[in-house]
């Protein structure tokens, strides 16, 4: 009777591991293949391989790469031209000689050293590789710019409490203005000071002309800005500033700017336009603290307003009054009036035309600014009402421009030129 027993239960444990694994496999076949694990086995190097990788599935990490420099690139703007900086400060260590060709894009080109026993410093002259020079600094202050912005303003501004993200923008443009104008201003008032022109001596602007070289600090000054107005031209084209309302305004500004650079230095008026230089630096600066006053409610934003106005008057309008006043009466009668190609003389009828309507089309678009200013501050004084007529009119309101209809729209105060 025991042996019956026995059997039964063996029999049914058996059933039971026979169900158990039964369902296990009916359960293990639910399960899709793909979803298993490759198998690996031990490679002689100690670790495990994949046969089942496909080769193309290698390719991931150089995308996530190239995604990961293309977003810093994009974040920091400056990586790009600092590259670009390094690039030329490696070729120019591995022969830094003048017979490297690097040597024209970082230092002065075309030397003139004084006779023998002579005290006098060295002159430069001028020739095509002066465009290099300006072409490489032209990249400095692109990286001078997006660094100082992104890097020191751009906190600056967030600690400053401004909320909008347009109004931080534009303070920090305000601020890279004011900190380059209120460095260029001066120093251009101390070149100036070692030339004839000082202070905006208009006969000394045509004396002894042509005037075919100059000291090195002169050159580099003048070249220097040339590179600057160039950067900003960059900006202007590329779109790294949002369009103002004056936007047509400021085109023809940068058209006629870079106009007066090259022309004034080829054909040697350059005692003319280290004038020009001067009187919109100085002014473009009060415009720009003003205008960083106004991002940040300061309550010197009036006192600098009103100074501002008073200095653009003075600046941009009597002095540059002055200088096109000269052309009309000292351009004939001061130093020799000729047009000579092969002494370089190009003291002429046509030069005077020239430089003349250039200057009077430059003197049109700041009595247009002018008007805005002065629109502006009387706008203040009838109505307490802090509005600019010349920005554009943005969303958040911080700005205004000088619409075509007269109506003045948004909070501001006018963008430097």
């Amino acid at each position: 009777m025991a042996a019956p027993t026995y059997s039964g239960t063996l029999a049914a444990q058996r059933s039971t591991v026979n169900g158990v694994s039964t369902r296990r496999r009916k359960t293990e076949q639910v399960v899709p293949t793909s979803t298993a694990p490759a198998p690996t086995e031990p490679a002689s190097n100690g670790h495990a391989r994949h046969e089942d990788v496909k080769p193309g599935r290698t390719r991931k990490k150089p995308r996530s790469l190239l995604r990961r420099l293309k977003r810093r690139a994009i974040k920091h703007t400056w990586s790009i031209p600092l590259l670009l900086l390094v690039a030329f400060a490696s070729l120019y260590a591995l022969d830094p000689t003048e017979s490297n060709i690097i040597h024209h894009f970082i230092f002065l080109s075309y030397r003139q050293d004084p006779a023998t026993g002579s005290s006098a410093p060295a002159q430069y002259g001028k020739g095509l590789w002066d465009i290099a020079f300006v072409s490489f600094y032209t990249i400095v202050l692109t990286f001078t710019r997006e660094f100082i912005m992104q890097e020191l303003l751009d906190p600056l501004a967030r600690a400053s409490g401004i909320k909008s993200r347009g109004k931080q923008l534009r303070f920090m443009e305000q601020m890279y203005t004011a900190i380059y104008f209120g460095i260029s201003g001066p120093v251009g008032l101390y070149v100036m000071r070692q030339t004839p022109v000082w202070y905006f001596n208009t006969r000394g602007m045509y004396e002894l002309f042509p005037h075919l070289t100059h000291e090195a600090a002169f050159k580099f000054y003048y070249l220097f800005e040339a590179a600057y107005w160039a950067q900003q031209a960059l900006v202007m084209v590329l779109g790294m500033e949002k369009p103002r309302k004056d936007f047509r305004e400021l085109v023809a500004h940068h058209i006629v700017t870079l106009a007066l650079i090259g022309l004034s230095y080829r054909f040697h008026f350059t005692y003319i336009g280290i004038a020009v230089y001067i009187t919109h630096d100085i002014s473009d600066f009060f415009l720009a603290v003003s205008k960083s006053f106004h991002y940040i409610d300061s309550e010197l934003v009036i006192p600098f307003y009103a100074l501002n106005v008073g200095t653009w008057i003075y600046l941009r309008h009597y002095l540059n009054l002055r200088i096109l006043w000269s052309l009309l009466t000292e351009f004939r009668t001061v130093g020799p009036y000729e047009l000579n190609w092969e002494t370089q003389q190009y003291k002429c009828w046509i030069s005077n035309i020239i430089t003349f309507a250039l200057l009077a089309m430059l003197q049109s678009l700041n009595l247009f600014w002018l008007y805005c200013l002065l629109r502006s501050a009387w706008k203040f004084i009838s109505t307490g009402e802090k509005k600019d007529d010349r920005s554009e009119d943005e969303s958040d309101g911080e700005e205004v421009g000088c619409s075509q209809n007269g109506v003045v729209k948004g909070n501001g105060v006018a963008k430097g030129h």
